[in-house]
C-alpha cells in the first residue's frame, strides 16, 4: 500500500477506502439536528459503551484534554475517558474498550497497556474486522505516526463500526 505524506492526503486515502459509506452520517443516527447532532450522539454512544473501562496501573488511557505530560494522556485518568474524536483515542484503549464492550471474549482488556499504542490499535482494528466485519479504514502505522489522531479519521472509522454493529444486530436502534 502506498504511504501518504500529509494529513490531507491521509484523510483523502481513508475516505477513498471508505467508498460510498462516507457520504453521510450513520443511517440509524440521523436526527433533525443535522451532522453536528449525529456526531454528538455517536460520541455519547462511545462514552456510554466505554464508561468504567479501567486503565492499567502502567499509565492512563486516551486524553480528555489538558493536564497531560505527553499531550496524550491526562495524569489523573483512572478509566477510559472519551471526550472527543481525536486525543481520546490516542492510546488505542478507547477503540479496544469499545470493541471489548461488544466482544468481551475477543481479548483480555485488563492486560492492555496505554503505552503499547501500536499493539492496542492492531488488536482493536483486527477485532473490528474479524468480529464486526468493519472495513480496515485506518492503518496502525498512520495512527502511531501522529501523536494525536485525526478527528475526522477517527469519527469516520467509529461511524463505520457503528454501521457494522447495527447490521449484525448488536446495536439496537429505533428502526430495529
Amino acid at each position: 500500500r502506498p504511504r501518504v505524506g500529509s494529513r490531507a492526503q491521509g484523510r483523502s486515502a481513508i475516505l477513498e477506502k471508505f467508498g460510498g459509506a462516507a457520504k453521510g452520517p450513520a443511517p440509524h443516527l440521523r436526527r433533525s439536528g443535522g451532522a453536528a447532532t449525529v456526531k454528538t450522539m455517536l460520541l455519547e454512544w462511545c462514552r456510554a459503551r466505554t464508561r468504567g473501562y479501567p486503565v492499567s496501573a502502567g499509565g492512563a488511557a486516551g486524553a480528555s484534554g489538558g493536564g497531560s505530560r505527553d499531550g496524550l494522556t491526562p495524569l489523573s485518568a483512572q478509566n477510559v475517558d472519551v471526550q472527543n474524536f481525536s486525543g481520546s483515542w490516542g492510546s488505542g484503549l478507547a477503540f479496544c474498550a469499545l470493541l471489548h464492550s461488544f466482544f468481551p471474549d475477543a481479548f483480555d482488556f485488563a492486560t492492555l497497556e496505554p503505552n503499547a499504542r501500536r499493539d492496542n490499535f492492531a488488536l482493536a482494528f483486527a477485532t473490528a474486522e474479524e468480529r464486526a466485519g468493519c472495513a480496515p479504514l485506518l492503518e496502525v502505522e498512520d495512527m502511531v505516526r501522529l501523536p494525536v489522531p485525526d478527528a475526522k479519521c477517527v469519527y469516520t472509522y467509529v461511524q463505520e463500526l457503528y454501521r457494522c454493529l447495527v447490521a449484525k444486530g448488536l446495536v439496537k436502534t429505533k428502526k430495529s
